[in-house]
């Protein structure tokens, strides 16, 4: 299997959209680690009478209305939307493929009762049942924002791994460990599920993605992080009174979402690609 992943990783770098994709994310991640310790702190308010000012050699990005830099605040941002995105997918990820391995490998009334427990959950709106559980909070601290958005966003994998799964346990291999006596905790975490890990790096991989605009959509509702921690909805959320006057406080946080995002899909769509080429 580890050669198998290193096949799809590789086909998809051979691609150019994989590449560039590859490459911004790398770039990204590099920036929010090097860079962050020479930045300003992005909380401080040095000149609350300020106001927003202009970028300029001292603050390439311009400052916001609390003449924070807006270039740090963009850089910490990058540091708290992928370490959100990271965790949640992982979270979700880990229950996805713990839910479909167990309905597709044992079937019958498990496989029924899970998998109907799924389809209820799809059929109302994520972002619907998000709204209603960050409601319990007037700012959600980030590790229940983790929580919330990883617990409610793995129904899809289950059913991908279901499927998986289903065709697995059908092989022969399959049919001769349970044939040889293997338990079936040995065969799930031996043989059934290294062979699903390549769909489930490319449905969190394209998840990153997902997660990263719907924190920034929360966070532009006023019900994600709470400032002054910076994350780049919140930014946008900030700079929605002074579009007009000071532009720069909104497009330099949004371009970082639109980027990362277009970034992460190039990269997930290689993936993709790689490990089933007909959807090249």
């Amino acid at each position: 299997m580890r050669g198998s992943l290193k096949r799809v990783f590789a086909t998809a770098w051979h691609t150019p959209s994989g590449q560039v994709g590859a490459v911004t994310l790398l770039l990204i991640a590099l920036v929010a680690v090097t860079i962050t310790p020479f930045l300003p702190d992005p909380r401080i308010m040095p000149d609350l009478s300020g106001g927003a000012a202009p970028p300029s050699f001292a603050h390439p990005f311009g400052t916001d209305a609390f003449s924070r830099d807006i270039l740090s605040r963009v850089v910490h941002g990058a540091r708290v939307s992928l370490s959100i995105a990271a965790l949640a997918v992982a979270l979700s990820i880990s229950l996805g493929a713990a839910v479909g391995t167990t309905a597709g490998y044992f079937g019958g009334w498990v496989d029924a009762v899970l998998m109907r427990s799924v389809d209820a959950a799809m059929a109302i709106p994520r972002l619907f049942i998000l709204l209603l559980l960050v409601l319990v909070w007037e700012r959600i601290p980030p590790a229940a924002l983790v929580a919330v958005i990883g617990a409610t966003g793995w129904f899809a994998t289950s059913r991908l791994v279901r499927g998986e799964v289903l065709r697995l346990r059908e092989l022969d291999y399959i049919r001769a460990a349970k044939a040889l006596g293997a338990g079936s905790p040995g065969i799930i975490f031996r043989h059934v599920l290294p062979n699903t890990l390549g769909p489930l790096i490319v449905a969190a991989t394209l998840g990153v993605g997902e997660v990263i605009l719907l924190e920034a959509g929360l966070s532009f509702l006023g019900l994600g992080i709470a400032p002054p921690t910076p994350t780049w909805g919140g930014m946008v959320h900030d700079s929605e009174s002074l579009m007009a006057t000071a532009p720069w406080t909104g497009l330099f946080p949004g371009a970082a979402i639109v980027i990362t995002v277009l970034a992460v899909n190039l990269w997930g769509e290689a993936m993709r690609a790689a490990v089933d080429p007909r959807t090249a």
